[in-house]
């Protein structure tokens, strides 16, 4: 426990060249995340967004991540659209269940992206889709691939405040294509910026 406490305090340091951050924790049936992010001015023509997250489950797997995200709206018509490209870097232990044993450790770099749609509303709304998918080529150790996908519906309580219901799907392929969800399951959430 000592050690997932120290990896999550390291995680959450702040960096330099940073000028906005916020603390994003959701939960599910089986999972919980608690994710740092921030946005870096200083990376690309419009900046990225940059986090760094820890996930937990029921069967204590552990499953650090960090993500840089490069997004921006849409040219055309529709300007409550926006869509991002990055890069995401995994690594964590897998137990599984307690009568399977797993005893997976490994890494993945993903790449991926996101889309949003602010609904065209008074109440603040949006829908939002990301996926990141990392092939046999780029795990390391026990990890022989891995895919995330989420898909949320948010809703804006303060300008300062988010909160969310969803579902996301994380799968780890390792030991000849033997697949392991980590997540598969709805979950809420709530993200607090400052």
């Amino acid at each position: 426990m000592l050690r997932k406490a120290l990896i999550i305090t390291t995680l959450l340091a702040p960096f330099n060249n940073v000028f906005a951050g916020a603390i994003d924790f959701r939960v599910g049936s089986d999972a919980a995340e608690l994710a740092f992010l921030t946005q870096n001015a200083t990376f690309g023509y419009g900046g990225a967004d940059i986090g760094f997250g820890v996930l937990i489950n029921e069967e204590d797997d552990f499953i650090a991540n960090a993500s840089i995200l490069v997004s921006g709206s849409s040219k055309g018509d529709v300007k409550g659209l926006h869509f991002g490209v990055g890069v995401k870097v995994y690594a964590g232990s897998l137990d599984g269940p307690a009568a399977v044993s797993l005893d997976v450790n490994g890494g993945a770099i993903a790449i991926g992206g996101r889309i949003r749609y602010i609904l065209p509303s008074k109440v603040p709304v949006a829908v939002l889709g990301e996926a990141y998918f990392a092939p046999d080529i780029t795990n390391i150790s026990d990890f022989d691939g891995l895919i995330e996908y989420r898909i949320a519906l948010e809703l804006e309580i303060t300008p300062s405040a988010l909160a969310y219901i969803g579902y996301r799907k994380l799968e780890v392929t390792f030991n000849d294509n033997v697949e392991y969800d980590v997540d598969d399951s709805a979950h809420v959430g709530v993200r607090f910026e400052f």
